[in-house]
């Protein structure tokens, strides 16, 4: 079965970047009839609030991305301490004594030579003795995980086609910091094995990461670690899609921060935001879209490109406005003004942006409304729609065939008077739902004001 897994640390609330990596794996377990985990890597616990937990899942419950089960790192410490003694078995962890102060010196040193900023493995020519003395000094070391440099890392990663990466370029990544705590690459490894993850989809961002977690995988593995019944026996397919970026073609700290809460103080449906992020990025037209299935029935990473994902919040406004236009009655229903009714919403829908306007525009059937001096010949013509307005089926048509017929008027000069005095506007809803909406006593009410009656 397929697995994915969305993987948030609790140390703020979601940006657009992290909403796109939530729906793409959820889109991938959906489409194959699998699991979607949602995993809250808190680790980090200096870092790490419980009001972004709730805030991560009020977000995702409120874009309708379900998860199937959640997990929580924190509640996972003792599988971590079981795989670094797997692995410190088996010689692929050594303890390291540098200070940060340290670190930075030897990565300047380096740069300035024009080499990588590799780790120099400085610690591994430590002999027992010196260790020992680093321990009475009270330097407690942090430890890292040995990649082994006999082999190429390859794999043929979903997006971005066949990887290749030369370990002995990358320096042996920290997975245990001095205070004990864990870094990112282990326990990711480990959740990934002990919970079945058969893919991972994230930013290009991971794609080192990924080539180092590669060794980790395999030697957890040899390690004989993955220990539960259902726990993945293979490394996970990977994907790696571009990065979002803004309109001018570079990051902009503004996506960094750019959540559902800005999203909905602004007014847009979730489903727009899903139209958008669902194929940003791929050869995949964007469309207003508002059937998840039929997104999800369509999604296909070998759609999507190499090239920066352009976010552009215009587009997702122009999407929003379609979107809003195919919602039906029930689906808004509570965000609503009172006394609108199916009809009304029907009638006045297609000239909203956002449903929260629909408000401003239903206050064209309820008044009270604001209507323009009317020349003395307009007047008139207002007049005589007054003593020739109907009501029957369609009040409307009835109403303009005859004063057609009785003025000679037509096109613009027909029609706007009779708008402007029946809504106070010159543009708007079809006129022929919104005067039954109206109805007639108000209707005639309107228009003889409108007449000087």
């Amino acid at each position: 079965m397929t697995i994915t897994r969305f993987a948030p640390s609790p140390t703020g609330r979601l940006h657009v970047g992290n909403i796109r990596t939530a729906l793409h794996n959820w889109m991938l377990a959906r489409q194959a009839g699998g699991s979607f985990i949602l995993r809250i890597d808190d680790t980090d616990a200096t870092r790490s609030r419980e009001e972004y937990v709730e805030a991560i899942r009020a977000d995702l419950s409120w874009l309708g991305l379900d998860w199937d089960r959640e997990e929580r790192q924190s509640a996972r410490l003792e599988r971590y301490e079981a795989a670094f003694e797997a692995l410190k078995d088996a010689g692929r962890i050594y303890p390291c004594y540098e200070s940060a102060q340290e670190l930075e010196v030897k990565r300047k040193i380096q740069l300035g030579r024009g080499l990588p900023p590799i780790y120099d493995r400085a610690a591994l020519k430590l002999d027992d003795q010196e260790r020992s003395q680093k321990e009475v000094e009270g330097i407690a070391p942090h430890w890292r995980f040995m990649l082994d440099h006999k082999e190429p890392i390859t794999w043929n990663d979903g997006i971005r086609g066949v990887q290749k990466f030369d370990p002995a370029q990358l320096s042996d990544p920290v997975i245990r910091r001095a205070d004990g705590s864990w870094l990112y690459m282990m326990p990711s490894a480990v959740d990934d094995i002990d919970m079945g993850v058969t893919q991972v989809l994230r930013g290009e961002d991971h794609v080192s990461n990924t080539a180092v977690q590669f060794q980790i995988f395999t030697a957890l593995f040899a390690a004989g670690f993955a220990a539960t019944e259902n726990a993945g026996k293979t490394v996970p397919a990977f994907a790696h899609e571009a990065l979002l970026v803004g309109r001018e073609g570079k990051l902009s700290k503004r996506l960094g921060s750019l959540g559902c809460d800005a999203f909905r103080d602004r007014g847009i449906e979730p489903e727009a935001i899903i139209a958008l992020l669902a194929r940003l990025g791929t050869s995949q037209p964007v469309e207003p879209i508002a059937d998840r299935a039929l997104l999800v029935a369509n999604f296909d990473l070998a759609t999507f490109g190499r090239a920066p994902a352009k976010f552009d919040e215009h587009d997702l406004d122009r999407l929003n406005a379609a979107i809003v236009h195919q919602l039906p009655f029930e689906a808004v229903r509570a965000r609503l003004p009172e006394g609108m009714d199916e009809a009304g919403w029907h009638a006045i829908r297609p000239n909203l942006s956002h449903v929260g306007e629909a408000a401003e525009w239903w206050q064209l059937v309820t008044g009270p409304i604001a209507q323009p001096a009317f020349s003395e010949e307009d007047r008139a013509y207002l007049a005589e729609a007054a003593a020739l307005l109907q009501w029957n089926g369609d009040p409307w048509s009835t109403l303009t065939g005859a004063l057609k017929q009785s003025t000679g008027r037509k096109g613009r000069a027909l029609f706007l008077p009779l708008r402007q005095a029946l809504t106070g506007m010159g543009h708007g809803p079809d006129m022929g739902e919104l005067l039954i909406l109206i109805g007639e006593n108000e209707a005639q009410t309107r228009l003889r004001s409108a007449a000087g009656l």
